[in-house]
């Protein structure tokens, strides 16, 4: 899998979805095209200068595969300094880095005959299954989706109208349900907030797993991890349940493109990390108390190292590891076999050797 890169793109167009949100679409001129090929369920990376501070924000595409343009969603987050600009003040013409398409929250969509896929979001949580419920229903026949999407109240639903097309095209291959946590529905089922009762009964009566070939979570980490469990008490598989974070709730440590600041005082204890980039070495010594982070020792040499959420959920600082050990505080982004193989997230990544090093070529 090759790094993703940064590239310079144009805002064609910046559409409303609701009070706070929008859909972004950016121009890929053909040049790029390749760059910007991209599967269902994947998220770019966007860097923008935003009140003399560069700012890095990851957002799912939400729209199918489509040479020359790439969309996704930004919904405006209390506080939120790149979502407020975003949703605010960003306009048609303007100019932003977008990071080549990454990601494995996606599907084979050449084996998808027959095959029941699942998907369960909240809020802004729709925008990789919009791409993903399209891509699926569009790419088989036989192929069907079952949607559960909770928000708080009928206003705050972002692609409502898409939704409901996307109903109108494929009547007997697409389940829509939508659940409102502070809005009656006409069923008690889909009204009040989703909880591990609630969830039960739905699953029970709306969408037995049993039926289901592939499981697509998306939201805020409790509503991910309360599917997960309830979905292991069905037995089904982890490795058939898929899903993608938008936070955890927790800032990560770096800021800018710099690396916090960290100093090496003399006479103690350090560790050196070795990294290689774009097929150039560089190592950097970072001490052993300050619990720094690999990632954010890299980038007080070399600003160009890949990062956006600094949360381990994006992935985009992903690396192998190739010599000493690393203590990794959190995962939300690596698959079994990519761990199992030796990769990390940088962001997340402490060494608990003297010496390590990774690799981001590979």
């Amino acid at each position: 899998m090759a790094r993703a890169r940064f590239h310079t793109l144009a805002v064609a167009e910046v559409r409303p979805l609701t009070a706070a949100s929008v859909e972004v679409t950016f121009a890929v001129p053909e040049s790029l095209h390749g760059e910007y090929d991209y599967l269902p369920g994947q998220h770019v990376a966007l860097r923008a200068t935003v009140d003399g501070r560069e700012l890095r924000r990851s957002y799912s595409i939400c729209r199918p595969p489509s040479p020359g343009r790439i969309s996704v969603a930004i919904k405006r987050d209390l506080g939120g300094a790149f979502s407020t600009w975003a949703t605010s003040e960003l306009r048609a013409g303007d100019l932003i880095d977008v990071m080549s398409p990454q990601g494995t929250f996606t599907i084979d969509l050449g084996a998808l005959d027959g095959t029941h896929v699942a998907g369960i979001a909240a809020g802004s949580g729709i925008t990789p299954l919009m791409a993903l419920a399209s891509s699926v229903l569009a790419a088989s026949p036989t192929s069907s989706f079952t949607l559960v999407y909770t928000n708080r109240t009928a206003i705050d639903v972002m692609f409502l109208e898409e939704l409901a097309d996307l109903k109108d095209r494929y009547p007997s291959r697409l389940a829509l349900h939508h659940v409102l946590s502070r809005e009656q529905r006409t069923a008690p089922l889909l009204s009040g907030r989703i909880d591990e009762e609630r969830l039960h009964t739905i699953l029970e009566a709306l969408l037995p797993p049993s039926t289901v070939d592939e499981w697509f979570l998306c939201g805020p980490f409790e509503l991910v991890q309360l599917c997960r469990d309830v979905l292991e008490t069905y037995e089904v598989p982890r490795s058939r349940i898929h899903f993608e974070l938008f936070t955890t709730g927790e800032p990560g440590e770096v800021r800018g493109d710099v690396g916090h600041p960290v100093v090496v005082h003399d006479g103690e204890r350090t560790a050196e990390i070795e990294f290689t980039l774009d097929g150039q070495t560089s190592t950097v010594t970072t001490p052993v108390d300050a619990n720094e982070s690999v990632l954010n020792a890299a980038l007080r040499v070399r600003p160009d190292v890949p990062f956006a959420c600094t949360g381990g959920v994006c992935g985009t600082c992903r690396a192998r590891l190739l010599a000493g050990d690393v203590r990794m505080t959190e995962n939300y982004a690596l698959e079994p076999e990519e761990l199992e193989a030796g990769y990390v997230l940088t962001c997340q990544s402490h060494p608990l050797t003297d010496k390590v090093a990774v690799d981001y070529d590979v």
